[in-house]
């Protein structure tokens, strides 16, 4: 099996509406950087691959046939509250404050202007979070 360097064996994909002002808002929000992107025949996005760190994710224009979808993302940061506070900056709003919880992230949770939520996550201990 062949897989791209920069994706994973599963790869998150957003149908939003407004696709180039999401691709911003990643930029913005979430430090992402675009690494790839075609247009539509319409010239609306039909897939775009941005990077954060060692994930990708994909966004395309919502449509009739596939319309706006919504999520909930996990995204490890290296400063939760300042990730918070950039998330916000850009637009999101926040839906969890920034807190210490049990299993030894400190964590808080946006949602974006697409309506996704990103729990925004700094782990604080290099161990997992099973020991199996």
């Amino acid at each position: 099996m062949n897989v791209p360097d920069g994706f994973a064996v599963v790869t998150p994909y957003l149908f939003v509406d407004q696709a180039d002002r999401y691709v911003d808002f990643l930029s913005n929000a979430f430090g992402a950087r675009e690494v790839g992107r075609s247009m539509g025949p319409n010239g609306r996005v039909a897939n775009c691959q941005m990077k954060f760190e060692t994930a990708t994710i994909m966004v395309s224009e919502a449509s009739r046939e596939f319309p706006a979808s919504s999520a909930a993302l996990y995204l490890y940061v290296a400063d939760a509250d300042a990730a918070m506070s950039r998330a916000i900056e850009a637009g999101a709003t926040k839906i969890m404050d920034v807190a210490d919880m049990p299993y030894n992230d400190r964590q808080g949770g946006v949602r974006d202007i697409s309506g996704n939520i990103w729990w925004l996550s700094q782990r604080l201990v290099d161990e997992p979070y099973f020991k199996g």
